[in-house]
This record gives structure tokens, sequence and C-alpha cells, in this order.
């Protein structure tokens, strides 16, 4: 089946404030030997010719895992939907696949069965886990940016919010599936 699936862009959100570590940049934050989004890079290189990274910060050492940069139109970290408006803009292909930096349990079978849902469904697709929506795990057709940008200008700020009034595909996964764990607290990188 992954065979089948179209060509899509990689979208990884690293552009947050990180205030649950300390203020530190959470995708850059070492984690067994690497730095989260190495993780996650490592899962999503060969899925795609086009790696995109949101980050506001440390531009120099994201480039390493990217294809392309791109970072917010507003200042003072607006939040993860000004990345994905932001990413979605300078994605190559009409599928995009929406991940967090600090997800470094990732696999590609997640992610091959969200795109399989999102195209088969041509819609947006979502991970949702014990009843509540994880949008860091989402694949967009790239058609919505507009849908999006209208909902950032009628001030709209949660991306999550953004994305279920357009309907979405639901992919359940368990309660506790590791591949879903974020390492948003230094307490988590102990593992």
């Amino acid at each position: 089946m992954p065979d089948a699936l179209p060509p899509c862009s990689i979208l990884i959100l690293a552009g947050g404030r990180g205030q649950r570590m300390g203020g530190r940049d959470k995708g850059l934050v070492p984690w067994r030997g690497e730095p989260l989004v190495a993780h996650v890079h490592r899962v999503v290189r060969p899925l795609s010719d086009d790696v995109v990274i949101s980050c506001n910060r440390n531009q120099q050492a994201y480039r390493a895992y990217a294809d392309q940069l791109v970072g917010d139109t507003e200042p003072d970290f607006p939040g993860p939907l000004a990345g994905v408006i932001a990413g979605l803009a300078a994605a190559q292909h009409e599928w995009v696949v929406v991940l967090a930096c600090d997800a470094p349990l990732i696999d590609r079978a997640l992610i091959d069965d969200l795109l399989a849902l999102a195209v088969a469904c041509d819609s947006a697709a979502m991970v949702r886990q014990g009843g509540f929506w994880q949008p860091m795990f989402s694949v967009l057709p790239r058609r919505l940016l507009p849908v999006l940008e209208q909902a950032w200008a009628a001030g709209e700020r949660s991306l999550q919010k953004a994305l279920l009034h357009e309907g979405v595909q639901g992919l359940d996964c368990v309660e506790g599936d590791a591949r879903l764990s974020n390492f948003n607290s230094p307490d988590l990188l102990q593992g």
C-alpha cells in the first residue's frame, strides 16, 4: 500500500518558545545522543524530497535537517497554526505531513496510515487518541492553506480548531501509543 501513496511534503514544527523546556529550543534538545529533530528527520527523510522545518530561531542548526526552512510571519512565537500556514505556503507537494519536532518515536507505519487515510478520503487526517485529537500528527492537503489563512485573519490561533472546522478524518490510536510521545518537558528526556 505505501507504494501507491502520492508524494508528500513533510512539515516539522519547531517554532515554539519551549516554555516547558525552560526556554530551550525543543527540537535541538539532545536525547540519546542526538537532537530530538534528528530522530524525526531519520524517519521522514526517506518519505519525501521536500522536508520543511518551521523554526523561529537557530536556523543554522536546523538547516542540516531540512530542504527548506520557514518562519512565522508574526513575532513572539504565535503558535503552531502560524507554522503550518508558513509550511503549507512553501510545500512542494499537494499532501503535507505535519509532525512535531519533539516526537522522536514516530514511525513510518503511522505516517503511512495517516497519509493513506487522507488520500482515500481526500481530506485532512489527524491522529485521535483516547477521544482527543492530536494535531501535531496530521496530514493536510495544501489546498487548505487559504482556509487556514482566513481562520488566522479571523483571530483563530488553534490549529486543532481551525482544522476541525473544515472536517478531519480521525486515525484512532490506542492510549499509551509510544509513537505519539511528545518530549516537551525535561523529565521526559531521561528515558
